[in-house]
């Protein structure tokens, strides 16, 4: 009887410590880091070194706009509606007044500027054009600089604020401009590939996310705010929609120089919960996946720019200049560097609660986040290419540590990123 005794205590020991266990899936991130690609720009405090036995000689940067306002009203109505329905209701809680109120000093703070650059989102771009210049000054001396945009006014204005700072800096550079849908096929692909249109579409792709959705998306948070004895379906409320809602529209507060007492709404791990859906989105629908490589393949036509302008530049072709700039979006460039296998920024599995812990928007994309190329040479005339993510060196061969690599080798592996045709 004793040794029963035992064995089921031990049993329901072990039970509890199971049940109890640690989700091994679980994230910790910090608020700043659960903004996702609303993050402001992480901009290091000093550019890095290079080897003495190198000389910088061009430079190809891909870039992302910076910092802007919320691309549309979309969330804000979505919210005040809802919130206006537990208003009338009369089960609003304060917390879903304080809510409201934010929502609405949002949308008169944008004051219908909806997905344009801020005042944050150009000093980020005269940030990273100020330690470009300061970094490689001999590159810009009354050289040619050639900067080319998609049509967005945001990013056109990105480009406007990087070059000009460039020209406050040093007035003898020649600069070039150029923007419009005729530069898509290497800042736009994605309006561009019927292939990837159709992968948007896929019911597999649909299904994914929404089971993804339905097992992680919080719903409590929603409930202080609108009030237990709020009847969501009798209002016709998508109770998961207004959580999605309100997460977006308090992640981008800060890359529009709002602030709020995020703490007070969501807890660390109703953030991290949310994240993680706003992450699975990006990852699925713009990096190489189990479910397709198409989201990857689509930026071809400018890793294929990426390695032309450099080799035209090495034979001597002088239409190609030293520092070479393109201006984009974060659906620009985390195909790009997922076609390019970069560090943390491609990763598969057919695991996808995992995709959180090595796959991370925060990192991949934040507010104008770029590639830069850069390209030295040998005093014996060698070549050799290095990869900067968000100005921070990273290997361009996978199980490599080198950040410098001769640009033959470095060469062949980016050709053999490419798709087979």
């Amino acid at each position: 009887m004793l040794r029963r005794l035992i064995l089921t205590l031990a049993s329901f020991l072990l039970t509890a410590s199971l049940l109890s266990a640690a989700d091994p899936t679980e994230t910790h991130y910090t608020w700043d880091e659960c903004r996702g690609s609303f993050t402001p720009y992480p901009a290091p405090s000093h550019s890095p070194a290079y080897p003495d036995s190198l000389t910088p000689v061009m430079i190809n940067h891909v870039g992302r706009h910076g910092a802007r306002f919320p691309s549309s009203a979309k969330n804000c109505n979505l919210l005040v509606s809802a919130l206006g329905k537990a208003e009338a209701a009369g089960t609003i809680t304060p917390l879903g007044r304080n809510m409201l109120r934010i929502v609405r000093d949002v949308m008169t703070r944008v004051n219908g500027r909806w997905g344009a650059l801020d005042s944050l989102g150009m000093a980020e771009q005269r940030g990273i054009a100020s330690r470009m210049m300061a970094a490689y000054p001999e590159l810009f001396r009354g050289t040619l600089v050639s900067a080319i945009s998609s049509y967005s006014p945001r990013c056109i204005m990105s480009m406007d604020e990087f070059t000009h700072q460039l020209a406050r800096m040093d007035n003898s550079v020649e600069l070039t401009f150029g923007s419009g849908r005729r530069y898509s096929s290497l800042v736009r692909f994605f309006d561009l590939s019927e292939p990837y249109k159709e992968f948007r579409q896929s019911p597999e792709l649909e299904k994914t996310l929404a089971d993804f959705t339905e097992r992680n998306c919080p719903v409590s948070q929603v409930r202080r705010i609108m009030g237990q004895k709020f009847d969501f379906e009798a209002q016709k409320v998508d109770i998961r929609k207004v959580a999605l809602a309100q997460f977006s529209v308090l992640s981008g507060l800060n890359a529009m120089g709002m602030t709020a007492d995020v703490a007070a709404f969501l807890n660390p791990s109703e953030q991290n919960a949310l994240w993680s859906i706003a992450n699975l989105h990006h990852y699925l629908e713009r990096s190489a996946s189990t479910l397709s490589t198409v989201p990857a393949a689509i930026a071809s036509p400018l890793l294929e720019d990426l390695i032309a302008t450099t080799d035209a530049f090495i034979a001597g072709d002088l239409s190609v200049g030293k520092v070479n700039l393109r201006f984009g979006h974060a659906e620009t460039l985390m195909p790009l560097l997922a076609l390019m296998h970069l560090p943390g920024c491609y990763y598969l599995t057919n695991y996808f609660d995992t995709v959180g812990l090595h796959w991370r928007d925060f990192d991949v994309v934040p507010m104008a986040a770029n590639l830069q190329m850069i390209l030295f040479r040998t005093r014996g005339g060698d070549y050799y290419v290095r990869v900067d993510l968000n100005e921070v060196p990273v290997p361009l061969i996978p199980n490599s540590t080198s950040l410098y690599t001769p640009w033959p080798e470095a060469r062949n592996y980016l050709q053999r990123c490419l798709p087979l045709i």
